[in-house]
C-alpha cells in the first residue's frame, strides 16, 4: 500500500485578522519527513517539548542533558512526521512496527512547539499516524499517553488499556486504536 505523503486540515485559529479571505484560520499539513531539513526539525522539536520544557528523557538522577533519540529513530520501518502550520514546521509525531510482524504499530513522540499549541494540530498529527500505520498493513496502534490527555486521544476513538504505567520516569497510560476500522472509527473523522 502507498504510504500517505501529505494531509492538510483547515481550523479555526486566535490569529490576528488579515486581509485573507481566510483569516484566523492555520493551514494545517502532516507529511512524512522527506529532507534533511524535515528530519533535523523534527528532532528539534522533539527535544525543545520532551527535555527541555518537561525535563524528559534526563539520567536516573534527573541530570544530563537529555535525549529523546532512540534505536527506533535509525530503523528504516520508522515513519517521523512533521506537522505544519501555514508552511511553518511546529509539530511531530513518529510510527513504527512493533516486532514480530503481528500489525501492531506504535505511535510516539507526538509533539507540538508551545508557540503553536493553539492552532490543533495535535489531532491531524494524531490521524495522520493512524492512517499511515494503517495504509502500511497495521492492524492496531499503541501509545503510551500522559494522563493529561487521555481524555483528548478518547475523543479521537482511542481506549485505555490497563493501568498507569512509568515511561520515562512519568505515568502514562498505555492506549490502542484499532487500524482495521472504517475510517470515521479510526481517529480520522
Amino acid at each position: 500500500m502507498a504510504e500517505p505523503t501529505s494531509r492538510s486540515f483547515p481550523t479555526a485559529s486566535p490569529a490576528v485578522s488579515t486581509a485573507s479571505p481566510s483569516a484566523g484560520v492555520a493551514r494545517l499539513t502532516c507529511r512524512a519527513v522527506s529532507t534533511a531539513e524535515e528530519r533535523a526539525a523534527h528532532f528539534l522539536i522533539r527535544h525543545q517539548v520532551f527535555v527541555v520544557e518537561q525535563g524528559l528523557f534526563r539520567d536516573a538522577n534527573g541530570a544530563g542533558a537529555g535525549q529523546d533519540w532512540d534505536a527506533h529513530d535509525d530503523d528504516p520501518a520508522t515513519v517521523h512526521v512533521v506537522g505544519l502550520a501555514d508552511e511553518v514546521i511546529c509539530g511531530t509525531v513518529r510510527l513504527y512496527p512493533l516486532a514480530g510482524g503481528s500489525g501492531q504499530w506504535k505511535g510516539d513522540r507526538l509533539a507540538v512547539l508551545d508557540g503553536h499549541r493553539h492552532q490543533g494540530l495535535g489531532a491531524p498529527l494524531v490521524r495522520f499516524a493512524v492512517a499511515t500505520a494503517g495504509q502500511l498493513g497495521g492492524r492496531e496502534m499503541e501509545a503510551y499517553i500522559q494522563p493529561a490527555n487521555v481524555r483528548f486521544f478518547r475523543w479521537l476513538g482511542w481506549r485505555p488499556a490497563g493501568g498507569l504505567v512509568t515511561y520515562a520516569g512519568i505515568p502514562h497510560q498505555r492506549m490502542l486504536i484499532g487500524l482495521d476500522a472504517p475510517a470515521g472509527d479510526r481517529g480520522l473523522g
